[in-house]
Formats: C-alpha cells, structure tokens, sequence
C-alpha cells in the first residue's frame, strides 16, 4: 500500500475532494482551490471541480465536465438557493439520463434515492445543503457524504481545513491485481458500484448479482452491465472502443494479467478517474 501511494500511482478520491469542495462552496471558503491548484496529478472529474468552483464565484457557466455528481450537487445547490446556474456537459455525460425538474428540493431523502436509477448522488446533494435526515442502512456513497459533512464541520469548528484522502476502492483493486499477477490466490469482496467492473473481470461477481445489488450501473458512462460483457469478449479481437473509464482500467488489466496485446480506442478515458493508471500498468 505504501510503495503504491510513494510512487504516486494512487489517485485522490474524488468523491471525498469533490465533496469537500462543495461544502467550501456553499460556505465561502476557498481551501479545495488552493489545494488543487498544487497537486500534480488531477482526475479530470477534479479539474471539472476546479473549473467549476471559479465559474460558480464568477457567475459564469459552470463546465462539470463529465461528472454526474459533481453536476447533480450544483444542480441541487442551485435549484436550492434559486440562483438559476447553467451548466455545460461534456463527453458521456450529454447522453446520461439525469432529473431535470427542480421541485426535488422537496423530497426527502428515501424519494432522492429511487432517481436516475437509484443513484445516491442526488440524496447526497441535499445533505451536503444541510438535510439532516437520516437513512437507516444508507448506500456506499450517501454512507460517505455523512461521514464528509462531519469531517469537514468538526475540522471547521477547529479552526482547521479538511484531509484529503486517495482513493482506497482503487487502490484495494490495484492491490488485488498485484497478487494475481504473482499467482496469489485472492478473494474479493465488491463494496460499492465503483467494484463492479474490477469484480467483472476477474470473475468476483456476475452480471446478474452486480444489477440487484446496483440497478445504478445501468446509467454510468456506459450501461456498465452491457458494456463489461461486450468487452470481455473483446478481450480475445484485440480491440476495445468503451468510452467508460472503469471499464477501460478493468479490461486493461484482464488483458496484461493474460498476457494479451490489446489496442484501445479511448486510452484517455481513465483520467476520469485515474489519471496515473497506464504509468501503474506500465510499471508492472
């Protein structure tokens, strides 16, 4: 874990920074700016939220890139605070199905979460605007944004800014990788949608347990469900035209695990998520 994080192939979390940049928004603080601005490896989902925060303050069009969640929580912020923001979409996020009707502001949290194929992000946008409520058995991510609200409340109270984190579900799944690349015998266990085309590709999970544990892999960057079953079997042609960044880092590593000579069609499609990923696979 520590040889891993050193070489710098780990990335950041977005979701704990991007949930830390919005609590500084809504607040008035400009910490997860000054924090970007000094990192030298960024997701671009972190540079949409860079991007974003400055074109918020400057009442400019917030470009969110390719992130649903970073556009459903200033989708929710602004539907909230009626400030009538628009937003620009790129890539994979023009054609996903997102709720377009502000009177969600509304809804309790157990309604946010039955939306856009049960996502949690739209729940999750309304704690980080001070919903108190309380889900019993909350899914991974709304499990998160609690434990980020009171992170970042407790550290403010201090008079201190938040802590970073980088993203453990990556680096678990690097990892495991490592080990079956030795030859180990491993078990994993998938704990959130982000798993499952990892999960997928080593045979951790099927298709039909990974759609009743998350109806929300239908509405990613791909329908994930279809998409990692297309290109297993395209494992064997040697070409991979997924546009899906966890799908690509999934394949990827099936393939130098066989010892397959793969082209891919979108090899920036990680930096989405993990911009240092070829250089991991490379190292390897």
């Amino acid at each position: 874990m520590e040889d891993l994080l050193k070489a710098c192939y780990i990335p950041l979390d977005k979701s704990w920074i991007i949930r830390m940049g919005v609590l500084d928004l809504l607040n008035g603080y400009n910490d997860c700016l000054n924090f970007l601005k000094k990192q030298k490896f960024l997701s671009d989902d972190l540079k949409a939220l860079y991007k974003s925060i400055i074109a918020w303050n400057n009442n400019e069009i917030i470009p969110v890139g390719e992130s649903g969640t970073l556009y459903r929580f200033l989708r929710l912020a602004s539907w909230k605070l009626d400030l009538e923001k628009q937003f620009i979409l790129s890539g994979t996020l023009k054609q996903r199905k997102i709720y377009d009707d502000p009177t969600i502001i509304f809804l309790s949290l157990k309604e946010l979460l039955k939306l856009d194929g049960r996502t949690s992000q739209w729940a999750s946008a309304s704690v980080l605007l001070g919903n108190p409520e309380l889900v019993n058995d909350p899914p991974f991510k709304l499990k998160l944004t609690y434990e980020a609200v009171d992170h970042w409340k407790t550290m403010r109270e201090n008079g201190l800014c938040w802590e970073p984190r980088y993203d453990k579900t990556i680096l678990i799944q690097a990892e495991i990788f490592i080990k079956l690349l030795k030859g180990e015998t491993v078990n994993f266990t998938p704990k959130q949608a982000e798993d499952y085309c990892f999960a997928r590709a080593f045979n951790f999970i099927t298709k039909n347990e990974g759609e009743k544990r998350w109806p929300q892999l239908h509405n990613h960057e791909s329908d994930r469900l279809i998409e990692m079953e297309k290109v297993m079997q395209s494992v064997e042609e040697g070409e991979i035209d997924s546009k899906d960044h966890r799908v690509v880092q999934a394949i990827a590593m099936l393939a130098k695990l066989k010892g397959k000579s793969i082209k891919f069609k979108y090899l920036k499609a990680v930096s989405k998520s993990w911009p240092q990923f070829w250089d991991f696979l490379k190292q390897l």
